[in-house]
């Protein structure tokens, strides 16, 4: 993909986020697909290209009555709407379509319409790893992580000064679902989940959604608001216990999305202004900073503690307040987006003044997959 030649022109979340128990699934959808239209100014008859996870392009098309000519269903967990950017901008390259809808939604805490998920038992995973009592995250992700600490001399208030930067973060924002101060005792002193994560190092539950609308560069200069400009796409999918045990960093994916995305953008590390690393448990954003290159493993965990992350650092990070405070409705990766194109828009209620450059890396899958988006507000 070559820089700056797509653009996103509307980008929303819906209505309401947290507890939505009056809305299904797929209404979720459409409230955030029709505020993202509203925000640029559209209509379902402008839209010729679909994308989503989970739910199926098609039933999202039917839904809100579009006939698209390209159409994207790449459903690898959290990261899938990194990964349907990075699709539907070489689509638009391509010219098999001129623009295109990105949605999201789950009902992930109330439950209303949502798509079961389920382990079936002649899968590789219900074959290899159930058995052996590996099922879903707070049960895949401790031995690596205690491995990652005991390796790279990362300690437990490090990774609980995560939490508490991010709070620091969501008490900025008015929507976050979690706003009031905590310290690293608090952190340390919340119930215990799967060792060693504790409660306030472990993602919120809720209901909600977002939706992105994408065209290209030289058509985006007509619509109302700032055009967020794609400067750099990365992906890759690994196996995920193979890729976690053979290192104990992080996953080899994460590395070549990352490493993908900066090499097609054309930016050094030097060159960020603002940082989103998705964060469904604290560890996560020390594992990102490593895998992208920001600095060596060991030093991602003082780097977070000494304060370089928060409000007023030098690397603004996951300024929403993540998926530990913000919202995570299951696939937090849309969330990520959201936040980076509101930063490069400078309309973010925790704005980094003067960013000009934003990343935003999603993990999805259990380690197995990872997209790496870089945006810009300057063409």
């Amino acid at each position: 993909m070559r820089r700056n030649q797509v653009a996103i022109v509307g980008a929303a979340e819906t209505t309401k986020l947290g507890v939505i128990p009056d809305m299904s699934q797929i209404q979720l959808h459409a409230d955030a697909a029709l505020n993202a239209m509203a925000d640029c100014g559209l209509k379902p008859s402008d839209i010729d290209g679909v994308a989503t996870a989970v739910e199926t392009p098609q039933q999202i098309a039917h839904y809100l009555g579009i006939t698209p000519t390209w159409v994207d269903g790449t459903s690898v967990g959290g990261c899938s709407f990194m990964l349907h950017v990075r699709h539907a901008a070489a689509a638009i390259e391509a010219g098999l379509c001129k623009t295109v809808l990105i949605t999201h939604a789950e009902s992930g805490k109330s439950m209303i319409g949502k798509l079961p998920r389920s382990i079936p038992a002649d899968s590789l995973q219900g074959q290899f790893e159930a058995p052996y009592g590996i099922y879903g995250p707070p049960s895949q992700f401790p031995i690596p992580v205690l491995r990652f600490m005991k390796t790279h001399g990362i300690t437990h208030e490090q990774i609980a000064s995560v939490a508490v930067v991010q709070r620091e973060w969501a008490a900025k924002n008015p929507r976050a679902m979690m706003k009031e101060p905590i310290t690293v005792a608090d952190v340390l002193n919340s119930r215990m989940i799967a060792y060693p994560f504790r409660l306030l190092q472990c993602c919120l539950v809720t209901d909600g959604g977002g939706a992105l609308i994408m065209t290209s560069a030289d058509r985006a200069k007509d619509f109302p608001n700032k055009p967020v400009y794609v400067l750099g796409t990365g992906e890759s999918v690994e196996t995920p216990m193979v890729s976690q045990m053979e290192s104990f960093n992080s996953s080899r994916a994460f590395k070549v999305a990352g490493s993908t995305a900066f090499r097609e953008a054309g930016i050094t590390h030097s060159d960020v202004d603002h940082l989103m690393i998705y964060d469904a448990f604290a560890h996560l954003p020390l594992f990102g900073l490593g895998d992208l290159g920001f600095m060596p493993y060991e030093d991602t965990g003082p780097f977070i503690a000494e304060g370089n992350t928060r409000p007023g650092g030098k690397l603004p990070l996951n300024t929403n307040g993540g998926g530990l405070s913000y919202m995570h409705s299951g696939m937090y990766g849309m969330y990520a987006l959201q936040e980076s194109v509101r930063q490069m828009r400078g309309i973010a209620p925790a704005q980094v003044e003067g960013a000009k450059i934003s990343v935003c890396h999603g993990v999805g899958g259990m380690f197995a997959a990872s997209g790496t988006i870089i945006f810009t507000n300057e063409k």
